[in-house]
């Protein structure tokens, strides 16, 4: 195994290995995935129910052989992996014409103004080494929320698992963890496992969420709870676990528009198993030490159109950016980012200082990517991922504007906060009506 590459991706989900092939189809030479687990294809192994493919492969695939379908293609090239292999930190940002011991042949010329990169690994295979890279991809993925992160009140009993844990006992283990299941979260994860463990002889007593609305895709509403009568109860959460050595019961509670107990609607719902499908976490600890700038809102890096984060030559894909609704447009992302990485890896990416800068306005959490450069979307046009705060169940405007001045305007026929807003953006048309470097998104009903 070498110590040098043009591009280095750090996880091998559909992000990581898109992102990989993408860098090999563009010209890069030296490939390298670095994958935490046993196998390549991350959360997707767990995912054996369909709907994913429509649009990458044309086909209603389920999760393992999405994976597949990207597995085989990496094993066609000569993309290296390492498996088994934790990246520990994202060190020494160097210049190439600085002395750097143990470089390969054509390592950092002298003259070439990009910074190389030193990541530390540890692997049960490879051992504790560094490695040296001219580019790099995070495709991370992400992780849940837990019981301590929504401060959950109540007993610590055995019978609390997060959703995604379930679905690996379940799906790949084969351990069913529990009969009698409450659910809190209407995530996709939870709705999912409702109608899984539905399938497998247990019983779902309720879905619970604590907002106004689904936080579900709504297609995930309808195959997995209104199909199996399994029934959902908003604005409501989970007031305190009970039981001692399992979970026994939980004890419910209505909230007001505040998210605040309302006393007097406690209900006490007997179950023996409590699964928490209440949100997923960009896994980022590694953009943090790489010195990446994060949105407070998705949690991911700061990122233009070419998914570069604010450390040129580290670009980002997936669900470590922004949390994506369809396994597609994560491999569409980890595209972007591996074409880029490679062009940078050889030194044709065009490096520009002229920014746009994308700001949230009327009803809008967040927007990906966070800003736009000037001399690259000429003659392209470019996605816009947008989440809204509230839910518009009618059709909608969404605008781009400086000042009052609308620059673009496209039409949706709703706006909820579970589904991504896409929209490809014309840079030739922004570039003539935009004057200054500020551009302002808002989504709002057609009156």
């Amino acid at each position: 195994m070498k110590n040098y590459y043009d591009v280095v991706v750090i996880g091998g989900g559909a992000a990581g290995m898109a992102a990989a092939i993408e860098a090999k189809n563009t010209g890069a030479k030296n490939i390298l995935i670095i994958e935490r687990n046993d196998e390549l294809g991350g959360i997707l192994q767990q995912c054996i129910h369909n709907g994913f493919g429509s649009i990458v492969f044309k086909k209603d695939l389920p999760g393992p052989t999405y994976a597949q379908y990207y597995i085989e293609q990496v094993k066609k090239t000569d993309i290296k992996i390492m498996l088994n292999t934790m990246v520990m930190d994202i060190i020494n940002i160097f210049a190439p014409n600085s002395p750097s011991p143990a470089r390969g042949e054509g390592w950092g010329e002298e003259g070439d103004g990009r910074k190389n990169f030193e990541l530390i690994i540890s692997s049960s295979i490879y051992g504790y080494k560094t490695l040296k890279t001219k580019s790099i991809v995070l495709a991370m993925g992400c992780r849940e929320r837990t019981r301590a992160q929504i401060r959950l009140p109540g007993t610590r009993p055995a019978g609390v698992f997060t959703a995604g844990t379930v679905q690996r006992m379940v799906n790949i283990e084969g351990f069913i963890p529990g009969k009698n299941f409450v659910i809190l979260g209407s995530g996709d994860i939870g709705m999912i496992m409702a109608r899984r463990l539905t399938l497998e002889g247990c019983h779902v007593e309720k879905v619970l969420e604590i907002m106004p609305f689904l936080t579900g895709l709504r297609r995930n509403y309808v195959q997995c709870l209104q199909d199996f009568n399994i029934p959902l109860e908003l604005k409501t959460t989970v007031n305190r676990i009970i039981g001692d050595n399992r979970v026994q019961a939980v004890e419910t509670i209505k909230v007001d528009e505040q998210l605040k107990p309302v006393l007097g609607t406690e209900q006490i719902i007997p179950c023996d198993t409590l699964l928490l499908s209440v949100g997923l976490i960009p896994e980022n600890e590694l953009s943090i030490k790489a010195g990446i700038e994060l949105d407070p809102f998705t949690g991911g890096p700061i990122v233009d159109e070419n998914m570069c984060t604010n450390v040129p030559g580290i670009y980002a894909a997936g669900n470590v950016i922004n949390i994506q609704d369809l396994v597609d447009w994560v491999s569409e992302t980890g595209v972007v980012a591996g074409k880029n990485a490679a062009f940078y890896a050889m030194k044709e990416e065009e490096l520009s200082s002229r920014k746009i800068i994308l700001q949230k306005g009327e009803n809008v959490r967040s927007v990906v990517p966070q800003y736009f450069n000037q001399d690259r979307i000429k003659d392209k046009s470019v996605n816009l991922q947008i989440r809204v705060i509230q839910p518009i169940e009618k059709r909608v405007n969404v605008q781009l504007y400086e000042d009052k001045k609308v620059i673009l305007n496209f039409k949706k026929n709703y706006a909820r906060p579970a589904e991504m807003i896409t929209i490809k953006v014309n840079g030739d048309k922004l570039l003539n009506g935009l004057e200054g470097n500020k551009l302002k998104v808002s989504v709002s009903e057609v009156i």
